[in-house]
């Protein structure tokens, strides 16, 4: 008789197990995505999820490194929060949400840029967007180096004179948002891979930025110096943290010596000081 009833409940008690082990699982997948909570306009992201996931950010994919984790950019006009979706293997897709910060960007006047680079004339301008398509290409595409996942070291050490995002007018006239970091510092001053990475991009003389050296640190995270009076790399190099890649100066489009230093995430640019002060 009692083994009548138990047969009677085994396939409740296996449906019960079944379902106990699937949430167990499921509570073991939602443990090991972790995203931080907020970010700020400009921010690299860091987060992690289990190995061999697939994960997307908004409509794009990201990369999973092999020990699951995953980086990208907010922009500087990024409003939150940003969304993610994490199909971990043999889970059901789980969305994380992050929170995004706005920021007050303040506009900063540049007097006395040559007039030429403010308002270039025809042929200058065609030279212009020539060099750009070529800057744009360089950062199109990326390793799966781990530099990116370094605690990032400042390139050269100076005051900084100007900040990533804040308005820009030349000689009264409205420009772009500054895209990255400006350190000011004498012409001659060595300047190092703030992590490792890549060189996928090296000219002594475009017309804006001067000597001009973008580094690939992996996952679509880049850094760009502009204005340099030296180069000491040249494309396909790799570069460790702390290696000299060249020397500060005041070439291209540069009212005195500085370094500006910018990061980017594919064509998503990002606000070096934040990578900085990234909480590890």
């Amino acid at each position: 008789m009692r083994r009548m009833r138990f047969s009677r409940f085994w396939p409740f008690l296996a449906m019960l197990c079944a379902w106990l082990l699937a949430l167990g699982t499921a509570s073991a997948a939602d443990a090991d995505i972790v995203f931080p909570r907020q970010v700020q306009q400009g921010a690299m992201v860091v987060g992690k999820v289990p190995s061999g996931s697939q994960v997307m950010y908004g409509d794009r994919p990201l990369d999973v490194t092999g020990y699951g984790t995953v980086v990208f950019g907010v922009a500087r006009d990024a409003s939150g929060p940003a969304r993610l979706t994490v199909s971990a293997p043999g889970a059901a897709p789980r969305t994380a949400e992050i929170a995004i910060v706005p920021r007050d960007w303040p506009v900063e006047r540049v007097n006395g840029v040559p007039p030429k680079t403010v308002s270039p004339p025809p042929t200058i301008a065609a030279r212009i967007r020539r060099e750009q398509q070529r800057v744009a290409a360089a950062r199109a595409t990326s390793s799966h180096d781990t530099g990116f996942a370094q605690a990032f070291i400042w390139p050269v050490q100076g005051r900084v004179s100007g900040r990533f995002g804040n308005q820009r007018i030349y000689n009264g006239t409205p420009g772009a948002a500054h895209s990255g970091m400006d350190i000011a510092v004498p012409t001659g001053t060595a300047v190092k891979a703030p992590a490792s990475g890549r060189v996928v991009f090296a000219d002594p003389d475009l017309y804006l930025t001067g000597g001009t050296i973008l580094i690939d640190h992996g996952y679509g995270i880049g850094s760009n110096f502009l204005h340099l009076s030296k180069l000491a790399v040249a494309v396909g190099d790799t570069v460790v943290q702390g290696q000299v890649i060249g020397r500060a100066g005041a070439t291209g489009r540069a009212t005195g010596p500085h370094l500006h230093w910018g990061m980017t995430w594919f064509d998503v640019r990002i606000d070096p000081l934040l990578v900085l002060e990234r909480t590890r």
